[in-house]
């Protein structure tokens, strides 16, 4: 039962996660706008999602070890680096930072409203998920 629950709620678990890494990287290239030499980065979120959930899908875990016989036995996934790429900027600058505030700013919004739609059907799912166990 448990497990149809967590593969049920697994791909959402990975695409937040990685929204929020998205957002951490996006924001970094907005920190660093001023700062010359500065390479804007960021990440295909189509293929690390897919990689995550196949990632979680495959028995590919770490086994934990315990130090005592009183301790719960536990898996963990391996995590997935999620591969930067330098961004090709439109127009470049003098200083060589290829950070463009408008193309940042758009990015950051569309991630965070993915993000937060991505939270809403999450929500509708426990939801209905509760609905049908108390029915």
């Amino acid at each position: 039962m448990i497990d149809k629950l967590d593969s049920s709620l697994r791909f959402h678990q990975e695409a937040l996660n990685l929204r929020a890494r998205r957002q951490e990287v996006l924001s970094a290239n907005i920190a660093h706008a001023d700062t010359p030499g500065y390479k804007a980065r960021d990440f295909d979120f189509n293929s690390a999602l897919t990689q995550a959930v196949e990632r979680g899908r495959s028995s590919q875990s770490l086994a934990m070890t315990g130090t005592t016989a009183r301790h719960l036995a536990g898996q963990a996934h391996a995590a997935g680096a999620t591969d930067l790429m330098y961004r090709t900027p439109n127009q470049s600058s003098l200083d060589g930072n290829t950070v463009e505030m408008d193309v940042e700013r758009v990015k950051f919004a569309d991630n965070a409203m993915r993000y937060e739609a991505n939270l809403t059907v999450l929500s509708a799912r426990i939801k209905g998920m509760l609905t049908a166990i108390q029915s």
